[in-house]
């Protein structure tokens, strides 16, 4: 790679940026969008169209109920769903399953079944729907097995329906799937996911019916994750090693403008973006994703797709498909979405906002405040067990969200801090500060609006709260949005965790009453008034970024895990380990695998890319340097021949810098490379060598750049090997 190959880039990028881009699709216009909505979906449509009525109700009670499920029911949907698929050109089927990689993963297999006769026909059973069983060794167990253990199993989830992924040369039934060992143990985040929403609904049920409520049988999680992400061209995106091994540039120098005008958040859309855009849109939507909302982000080529929030188990699904259509969709359009959580230093990263909230089988978001906060006692409970579980189990919310390219964004100056805490706004904090006084509150939502002073324009509805984007956790209105979930994760360990401390504080709350008598309003109100007065501590409305709230949340004794190491170090406790076995979750094995998986993925990350930081500066900047060096060393002899040596002094005060900073460079390169050959070797556990990474490696890797990004601003621009920040975010 050279810099005329970066140049040529340009020239090419700008040369073909007018170029329409053809989707093959037909017309997006929204007239036709009921007719496309969910085309290729197995969906609640799709199964009372196509199976025997009996057949139908039985499996909705799978789905809304978690009744057992009969292998004649998945004959009967087998066959169903084959014929669909097949109408719609589908030859294979797989099983899709989230291992803890944290991508997905599936296998595919045909409808084929020879016959005798030297023909063929296509077949699909009740027991390939079922159960799968891919090869498990090479996929992370954390020692769950050996690696010679090599049987798995995918377990077909019913919650969570099948649909078709189109190209050009067929389609392929996916089937949303749960993936467990021999023994049983899970392999996946699926299944604890899975796991929580069952436990979520047991403790739901529990204290509803306790004040009443004798008609909720059943209660489900719904999330709903606004996405992310970065656009850039192809081109740029292939001459960028760093990129490509790792997702984010390991070096770059600022560039003259990048996000202080604020011009981007919210701006115009560029044609060639919205035509990316309407296409991603239309292949979510034959996908039954309800995207909802697109929009420019903070950063230069920083764009977010929000949906509309559904069933748990759907919404992490439909995240996970969004993630794989970015890729996909962007690669048609001659872009590369990056959806690292800081792609680019010095600019905004990116997140993945969960928004969270739980709805009973009567259809009622138990998070609603209503218009009278204070008087709605399924609200107030289900707000006192989440202020408690929040604060109780900081922990384990900061560790569902650890990983290397977080690290990067919690705490930064556009992201919630490692500091977990709730926000709730005026009106909710001062409900509860008048539960905890016994008094009645002193504000209403009651005709609260916003007059704006011109005759011309509408009053405004008030919502209950502002919205404070530097808080991790905030209540927006009827749910609670967990801000800061990373860009490329699965939401399914957040979403998982969440449920599964709710549930925990529910029973703890129903414990209490019980144990006081009963459901009485005396009872209920002297147990969520000695319950939110414990955990008050963990609401804050400010500045979630200011120095004092870091000091102010020490004195009150919340945690401040700043890396991905400190914060998995609490994941196996025992007091952690005892609860996530108490609701049947993760067993004990299983908490000990994911911590184990989690550091060998951390630690993984930070190698390769201490080892791309390495080449990439000896083979392309260190040359770079050089070449500009001599340049700058025969201009020198050149000018002093010609003018004398007093004629020379800038010059070789340039040549000096940039002597330097070659001699820094390397020495800096050396440093990192010794730092590995002593950490990489020594005997560890998973947890201190990802602390050893992290304290020792992650440095050693700064200071090669701090030195890298000095080079780039001196030397020639025609010889800069790597595509620059100022072109890669602002040419499209």
């Amino acid at each position: 790679m050279t810099a005329s190959t970066r140049h040529e880039a340009v020239r090419s990028i700008t040369a073909e940026a007018a170029l329409e881009f053809s989707t093959g699709h037909e017309s997006h216009g929204s007239a036709r969008l009921p007719e496309y909505y969910g085309r290729y979906v197995f969906n609640d449509r799709v199964q009372r169209e196509r199976l025997p009525g009996p057949i139908y109700k039985a499996l909705r009670q799978v789905i809304e109920t978690g009744a057992t499920l009969s292998m004649d029911i998945a004959d009967a949907v087998a066959s169903a769903m084959k014929d669909w698929a097949i109408e719609a050109g589908a030859t294979h089927y797989t099983h899709w399953f989230q291992p803890m990689t944290g991508m997905t993963a599936e296998k595919h297999d045909s409808f084929l079944k020879p016959t005798n006769d030297g023909g063929a026909m296509l077949e699909f059973s009740g027991r390939e729907l079922f159960q799968g069983e891919p090869d498990a060794s090479s996929f992370p167990s954390g020692g769950l097995r050996a690696t010679f253990e090599a049987r798995g199993y995918t377990a077909w989830d019913p919650t969570s329906p099948a649909f078709l992924r189109r190209s050009a040369e067929g389609a392929t039934l996916t089937i949303p799937t749960a993936f467990c060992s021999w023994t049983g143990a899970a392999l996946d985040k699926k299944t604890p996911l899975l796991r929580s929403n069952e436990a979520l609904s047991r403790a739901s049920v529990r204290i509803l019916n306790l004040i009443g409520e004798n008609d909720v049988k059943r209660c489900t999680a719904s999330t709903g994750a606004e996405q992310e992400y970065f656009l850039i061209d192809r081109e740029f995106f292939h001459l960028r090693p760093d990129l490509l091994a790792c997702g984010r540039t390991l070096f770059g120098a600022r560039p003259f403008k990048g996000q202080e005008f604020d011009d981007h958040y919210f701006g115009s859309i560029t044609p060639r973006v919205l035509r990316f855009m309407h296409d991603l849109e239309h292949e979510c939507w034959t996908l039954g994703i309800p995207a909802k909302t697109r929009h420019n982000e903070v950063a230069p080529s920083q764009f977010e797709l929000a949906p509309v929030y559904a069933g748990v188990s759907v919404s992490v699904d439909q995240n996970m498909l969004i993630m794989a259509l970015l890729k996909e969709v962007a690669e048609r359009h001659g872009f590369a979405a990056l959806l690292h959580e800081k792609p680019f230093a010095g600019l905004n990263g990116s997140g993945k906002h969960v928004n969270w909230s739980v709805t009973d089988n009567l259809g009622n978001n138990l998070f609603d405040p209503g218009k009278t906060p204070h008087e709605n006692l399924k609200f107030i409970l289900y707000l006192t067990a989440t202020i408690r579980a929040v604060d109780l189990h900081q922990d384990l919310l900061r560790m569902s969200i650890a990983s290397a390219g977080n690290d990067h964004r919690l705490g930064a100056n556009e992201a919630p801090p490692a500091i977990i805490s709730i926000f709730l706004g005026d009106q909710l904090e001062e409900v509860v500060r008048s539960l905890i006084e016994r008094r009645a509150p002193k504000t209403s939502v009651n005709g609260n609006t916003i007059q704006l002073g011109v005759t011309s324009l509408p009053d405004l509805s008030r919502d209950i709260s502002d919205r404070n984007r530097t808080s991790p956790f905030a209540f927006t209105g009827n749910k609670f949005e967990f801000r800061a979930v990373a860009s490329n994760q699965s939401a399914a360990y957040p979403a998982a965790f969440l449920n599964t401390i709710l549930a925990e504080s529910l029973d703890h709350l129903s414990d209490l009453i019980e144990a006081k008598g009963g459901p009485n309003t005396e009872n209920i109100e002297s147990v969520v008034r000695d319950v939110l007065a414990a955990h008050e501590r963990i609401l804050f409305s400010g500045d979630n970024y200011s120095e004092a709230w870091t000091l102010e949340a020490a004195s009150r004794g919340l945690l401040n895990r700043r890396s991905t190491p400190e914060a998995l170090s609490d994941f196996a406790k025992e007091e952690n380990i005892k609860l996530f076995e108490t609701y049947r979750v993760l067993s004990r094995e299983e908490v000990l695998s994911r911590y184990v998986v989690q550091n060998e993925i951390y630690l993984n990350k930070i190698n390769i890319e201490a080892i791309a930081t390495r080449d990439i500066a000896m083979t392309m900047i260190l040359p770079a340097a050089m070449a500009h060096q001599l340049r700058l060393a025969q201009s020198i002899t050149a000018l002093e021949t010609a003018m004398g040596a007093e004629s020379t002094g800038p010059q070789k005060e340039i040549l000096a810098l940039t002597t330097s900073a070659i001699g820094r460079l390397k020495a800096a390169v050396d440093t990192l490379l010794h730092t590995q050959e002593e950490i990489e070797p020594a005997e560890m556990e998973e947890g201190a060598k990802a602390t050893a990474y992290r304290e020792r490696v992650v440095p050693a890797m700064d200071q090669v750049r701090e030195t890298a990004d000095l080079l780039e601003r001196l030397i020639d621009d025609d010889l800069w090997p790597l595509p620059k920040y100022r072109e890669m975010l602002f040419i499209q």
